[in-house]
């Protein structure tokens, strides 16, 4: 059983939790005080990975990493790489948010450098968040999924411990000032775990810059095998996303590997909050891909101007609002269509 086996499925959080709980009461009984935070960690990846992929031709699907029905994922590309390490981070992250929030009776605040001499002008002090608790459990449990020997295994655990690595090295140090009248003459520091979307974030900068890594054909469990496989991966930095194949064209649909495409996917052109990133979504999801943009109007109803009534009720009014937004269609499809001057400039932009 590998980490996507808890995670993936028709009703991914509803496997995740089974499979991670039949874990917890066969394995040893510390872990039943953890399992709902494994799952939860693990399912919060799986969100990161959403949001972090949202505007890109692959978008995190559920269904494009279902199981074959041996050996695990159908692939060893880069997107499964991202997958391994957001959901081992998540886990992680999770595991030391709730020890933090005191969920844990065995676990604290992290004061093994507390005293020393951290750098010019400050010391370790305060409460540090317990990555190293965090790390502990969520390694045992993660990587206990993986059973095999083989190079998609080295991989996965790579990639597993490069989502905690990850963690660790988005910590943020905060610090708290003592002194005569309010002066800084020295500091007392620790280290807090940032916002999760800082780690997914950083994971998203490793993805892009994934190495593939390259073995002889056929490499599997002899002794030889496995040998040659731990000495290239050992040579790999812990911090970098590692993969073996390279990825499909997510462009077009592939219904063995369970891939949509971009075929009707809405893409972004305004917004004043947008990044560059999701300014070209258009182009990358629908102009690359050899798609045309169809302008879509729409009105949205929401609440508004909402008022307090004594006592006690708060009452809204409904405001319409016409709003546009954008898809990718057949050329075919769009020419048919007709189409706005803006939506034929589109098609011919380059990224």
């Amino acid at each position: 059983m590998n980490l996507h086996q808890c995670l993936l499925g028709n009703n991914g959080h509803m496997r995740l939790v089974q499979s991670v709980n039949n874990f917890l009461m066969t394995g040893p009984k510390a872990y039943l005080i953890y399992s709902s935070s494994v799952a939860a960690g693990a399912q919060s990846g799986i969100e990161e990975c959403k949001f972090q992929f949202a505007w890109d031709r692959w978008n995190c699907p559920e269904r494009a990493l279902q199981l074959s029905s041996h050996g695990g994922l159908r692939s060893a590309n880069r997107e499964t790489a991202f997958v391994h390490a957001i959901s081992s981070a998540g886990v992680m992250y999770t595991l030391t948010r709730n020890c933090s929030l005191g969920d844990f009776d065995n676990c604290g605040c992290d004061d093994s450098r507390n005293g020393q001499l951290g750098g010019q002008g400050w010391l370790w002090g305060g409460c540090s968040d317990n990555v190293g608790f965090g790390e502990a459990i969520s390694k045992q449990f993660v990587d206990a999924l993986e059973t095999g020997q083989d190079a998609r295994a080295a991989m996965n655990l790579h990639n597993n411990e490069a989502g905690r690595k990850a963690v660790k090295g988005t910590m943020k140090r905060t610090c708290k000032c003592h002194g005569v009248s309010g002066s800084c003459t020295t500091q007392t520091c620790w280290l807090q775990l940032p916002e999760f979307r800082e780690v997914g974030t950083y994971l998203k900068e490793k993805y892009h810059k994934g190495l593939k890594v390259d073995l002889l054909q056929g490499a599997g469990n002899s002794a030889a095998s496995r040998g040659a496989i731990a000495e290239t991966f050992s040579s790999i930095s812990k911090k970098e996303l590692v993969h073996l194949e390279d990825s499909p064209d997510y462009c077009l649909e592939n219904k063995t590997l369970g891939l949509l495409g971009t075929e009707g996917r809405e893409c972004l052109k305004r917004g004043k909050a947008l990044s560059k990133w999701e300014k070209r979504s258009c182009q990358r999801l629908c102009g690359d891909c050899g798609l045309a943009v169809e302008e879509r109007r729409a009105e949205m109803v929401s609440s508004c101007n909402c008022k307090f009534h004594w006592c006690c009720a708060v009452r809204c009014e409904q405001c319409r609002k016409r709003v546009t937004k954008y898809y990718c269609v057949r050329k075919e499809k769009r020419e048919r269509g007709g189409g706005s001057a803006a939506s034929r400039k589109l098609k011919r932009k380059q990224p």
